[in-house]
């Protein structure tokens, strides 16, 4: 229940697509520009008529010169250790908990981890990577996803970092609300009936920021993508590169987007893998994503109703949609077993099938999870949401669902300031999405009650002495709507939009012209024609 739905890839996402793509995508290109659709599949989300960054203002670089009392951070030197996983080191990099006020006493320590070039060819320099979120953890997806699943020859030639932003995982967590706590947060009804429901979700927010507020209260007010992006700067000047080099998916284009705009000139190669348009308010994020989510599930459809164990028809995948819809009444109305002492509520039914729409691999699972809830048995759809949320078996959870809301809630003014607007708008996200529109307009109240001022405001990124760089968008991605790439590649000036045309969310690791074409640009630098498409 965040303000908007996650934009990552998990290390659990990015092994399923990678089996997929691996395995079932052609790996073709038409260097026309010209459209190629898979048989019988949705057609991509349409292409945006507004102007790239509206009238948003444009992000203002930050000075060349590094302020005096930033120098000691700029200069500190990292002391690499031995860490948990073979082959990689660790360390520790010290920031400034207010960039505004550093000569303060209050600092940061931030979690980085390393995996040095494994090849004897000359060394380029350090690739940054970020797995989105915000609020994901930049380590865990190099440790199991990134080293492994990057090309062997970026393997060779750079030294593979993460570094979990401030608030994240290792770094200085935010913390909210106990695992059992969430437990119950989890299940509130997102898609209120009455006015007792709506009260109870507003109470749910209210006692989520007051959480927040009472156990991160001194961090709360400084976890926004510019102080992140800062931190960047600062650790690219400790491993001594002279520009940053990036690979940032889902919110890690924002975070490298807005690296490039305040720094311009120490830009290097930057790739942004399911884009975020910075220029867009919080209520067209949610409305446009929830429009993401429907062009991904109609996809899911017209693949289902082909399978002979398609829970939702194996006729009209129109009617897949009013299946669901019908399914999630009937779990709303009552709560299905899942043979352990946890029930299935219908807002746990919803996010377990938002994850199965990350990637295409898990439309199995999610024909299967579907039609053992449709007999009565929920758990198969509840271990989908349990993954979404980073609920382990023990029923721990991870750091993701406090950090998320916390930098959404910062960047951003609140979509919504009350019930009555949201109900206002509720048409407006039926319309992008008869199944979850709903849920995504009352999701979108979350920042409404959060206890700290926003920070940031929509903005143009335009980076003008930033070096060539690649924004990748997919037809059907639906976390990040492929007009979000066509947003964020038009604002900045020396981008090229490279276009996967398929499904799930982010392209790169798995399909040989998005891999290729990636994997060129970050050894030579030579950025390819604005425009090319893959499928």
């Amino acid at each position: 229940m965040d303000t908007r739905r996650l934009l990552r890839t998990t290390s659990t996402v990015f092994v399923a697509a990678v089996l997929l793509m691996s395995g079932c995508t052609s790996g073709g290109e038409d260097s026309d520009g010209s459209e190629r659709e898979k048989e019988g599949r949705t057609k991509e989300a349409p292409t945006s008529t507004r102007s790239p960054g509206g009238d948003a203002e444009p992000l203002k670089a930050l000075p060349a010169e590094i302020p005096a009392e930033l120098k000691p951070y700029y200069g500190q030197k990292l002391k690499w250790r031995e860490c948990g996983v073979v082959g990689f080191e660790c360390t520790s990099l010290t920031v400034p908990l207010d960039y505004e006020q550093p000569a303060g006493d209050e600092e940061l320590k931030l979690a980085v981890s390393r995996k040095k070039a494994e090849g004897d060819g000359k060394r380029i320099g350090s690739l940054m990577v970020n797995p989105g979120g915000p609020g994901g953890s930049a380590i865990e997806y190099l440790q199991q996803a990134a080293a492994i699943g990057f090309p062997g020859e970026l393997r060779e030639r750079y030294d593979l970092v993460g570094m979990d932003p401030r608030g994240v995982a290792r770094s200085e967590p935010i913390e909210c609300l106990s695992d059992r706590e969430m437990d119950s947060y989890t299940r509130v009804d997102q898609t209120p009936d009455s006015g007792k429901e709506t009260d109870k979700l507003v109470d749910a927010y209210k006692s989520f920021a007051k959480g927040c507020e009472q156990r991160s209260s001194g961090l709360l007010g400084h976890v926004s993508t510019v102080e992140a992006a800062r931190d960047m700067d600062v650790l690219r000047a400790a491993l001594s590169d002279d520009k940053l080099y990036y690979y940032g998916a889902s919110y890690g284009t924002y975070l490298g987007a807005t690296y490039a705009g305040l720094y311009p000139k120490r830009t290097g190669r930057l790739v942004l893998d399911g884009a975020m348009d910075p220029s867009l308010t919080a209520r067209e994020l949610n409305v446009q994503q929830a429009g993401g989510f429907d062009t991904a599930f109609n996809a899911f459809a017209e693949d289902c109703v082909e399978q002979s164990d398609c829970p939702l028809g194996n006729k009209d995948p129109k009617d897949a949609a009013a299946r669901l819809s019908a399914f999630f009444k009937k779990v709303d109305a009552k709560p299905l077993m899942t043979g352990g002492s946890r029930t299935l509520t219908e807002s746990q039914a919803t996010t377990g099938v938002i994850q199965s729409m990350y990637a295409e691999a898990l439309w199995p699972q999610l024909r299967e999870a579907l039609a053992a809830a449709m007999k009565g048995d929920g758990s198969g759809l509840l271990a989908l949401a349990d993954s979404y949320y980073e609920r382990e078996p023990d029923g721990s959870y991870g750091n993701i669902m406090f950090a998320n809301p916390a930098v959404n809630c910062l960047d951003l003014p609140a979509a919504f300031s009350g019930p009555e607007e949201v109900e206002k708008a509720v048409p407006e996200f039926e319309k992008a999405s008869s199944v979850f529109g709903r849920g995504f307009a009352w999701a979108s109240l979350n920042c409404a009650y959060w206890q700290q001022d926003p920070t940031g405001e929509p903005h143009r990124i335009t980076a003008d002495a930033a070096a060539p760089m690649i924004v990748v968008g997919t037809t059907r991605d639906p976390a990040t709507p492929y007009i979000w790439a066509q947003g964020l590649a038009g604002q900045l000036s020396t981008a090229r939009l490279l276009t996967f045309e398929g499904d799930g969310h982010t392209a790169f690791m798995g399909n040989e012209c998005i891999d290729s074409t990636i994997t060129s640009y970050l050894l030579d630098g030579k950025a390819p024609k604005d425009g090319k498409r893959c499928s």
